[in-house]
């Protein structure tokens, strides 16, 4: 077998609740500001908490042409965007790229939610005439990953991934290993999602699965005694990751090394996690392995932290199971307390954080924590962010049906 191929992370594209951009989101969570609010989009007044982390200011229309714009759904619109971003960061032309070189790893929880909702009560009201002709081209998964490799010419190997919320995870540890194993130089990896619709909500609120607070900006409090629910998001994270050669060859600015990544599943549940954390244990010592570290090499966890009694307490567990005693050490935070829970980009946006993290030296807090609960009894950086020296950093993704992602990144020192 042949020898696997570094892999290096060299641009970044984040649409959140906290920012547009890459730098915008990056401040806010450091600076521990809260991205969540009370519900615009639609008339929520029929919820007792109507509280999401709603994108500020995105206009679609400034990343997407308007003709395609009318086509396609708002999560298309926001993958698109996000790999723009990350494009233009890594400063690197895709259409100049060798043919088949260069590929596309997106994933989704739900997809084009808003275009089959919207469809649905046009259908309901005006008849099957007037239903889009593009809404099957619009709505599936892998729409976006599509769109991209048209929009940006990139030829390579292309297809959606799907793992509930550890879907941006799972995407960039397949990406990762397309690189290193040879088959392409450069891949667009990521996820993206856009479920800020009243029946997806009302789906989330009738599982009793959302937090509650009178205070939206203080909703989300992962590992806290008092934690009551998560707080649904949009949002969109793409990475541009690279063969390291390829990157030094065209002078590219490296932000820090893919490590390894690795999956697992529960096989437990489609809600709840297993009591044990076993799903979310095997994908981080898997991890560990395919990086060729061990827990002792790694400094930072950016947890999937969502905020639920259950969730949290189990993932506290599997990472004192997995890391030992080098669980007291490590850091981890949960940046879903400033963002909310952005679903299938969660992953991806957290992947992001750890690379930032490795690359600054800052590791972002969790906010909001204020009463400690002995289940949960790692350091969680509660409320302001640390300066410390981050070797290695870990994102671990948990999602329904018993889905486990974690993606390993390494501090670049030119070597």
């Amino acid at each position: 077998m042949p020898e696997l191929r570094r892999v290096v992370v060299t641009g970044i594209g984040l649409i959140t609740p906290l920012g547009n951009s890459t730098a915008e989101t990056w401040v806010g969570l450091v600076a521990g500001r809260s991205g969540i609010g009370l519900i615009t989009a639609w008339d929520a007044s029929a919820y007792e908490h109507p509280i999401a982390g709603e994108l500020k200011g995105f206009d679609p229309e400034q990343h997407v042409e308007a003709k395609l714009l009318r086509r396609i759904d708002r999560s298309s619109a926001l993958a698109l965007a996000a790999a723009r971003q990350a494009v233009d960061d890594a400063g690197i032309d895709v259409a100049l790229e060798p043919p088949g070189t260069v590929g596309v790893v997106l994933g989704t929880g739900i997809g084009g939610a808003h275009l089959i909702v919207e469809n649905q009560s046009i259908l309901d009201d005006k008849g099957p005439r007037r239903v889009s002709p593009f809404l099957i081209t619009s709505m599936l998964p892998d729409t976006a990953t599509g769109l991209v490799a048209i929009n940006l010419g990139a030829d390579g190997a292309n297809f959606a991934v799907t793992a509930a919320c550890a879907t941006g995870g799972a995407a960039l540890g397949e990406a990762g290993e397309i690189v290193a194993r040879g088959d392409a130089d450069v891949m667009l990896a990521g996820g993206f999602e856009a479920p800020l619709r009243p029946i997806f909500y009302a789906g989330f609120s009738a599982m009793r699965a959302l937090a509650e607070d009178e205070d939206p900006t203080k909703a989300c409090k992962p590992f806290d005694l008092h934690r009551n629910g998560f707080v649904i998001s949009e949002g969109a994270g793409v990475l541009v990751l690279e063969e390291l050669g390829h990157a030094q060859a065209r002078g590219a600015r490296i932000y820090a090394e893919w490590k390894g990544a690795a999956s697992a599943n529960d096989a437990f549940d489609m809600v709840a996690a297993a009591d044990d954390g076993r799903g979310v244990a095997r994908a981080i010592t898997r991890s560990l392995t395919r990086a060729g570290l061990t827990p002792a090499d790694i400094d930072y966890i950016n947890a999937h932290g969502p905020g639920t009694p259950l969730g949290d307490r189990v993932e506290t567990y599997a990472i004192r199971t997995t890391f030992g005693a080098e669980a007291n050490r490590v850091l981890v935070s949960s940046t879903k307390s400033m963002t909310g829970h952005m679903m299938g980009a969660a992953g991806a946006v957290e992947a992001a954080v750890a690379v930032l993290t490795c690359h600054h030296g800052i590791v972002p807090p969790t906010i909001n924590y204020q009463t400690p609960d002995p289940d949960c009894d790692l350091d969680y950086v509660p409320n302001e962010a640390r300066r410390v020296e981050v070797r290695n950093a870990m994102s671990t993704s948990v999602g329904l049906g018993g889905h486990n992602s974690s993606i390993i990144f390494g501090r670049w020192e030119g070597a």
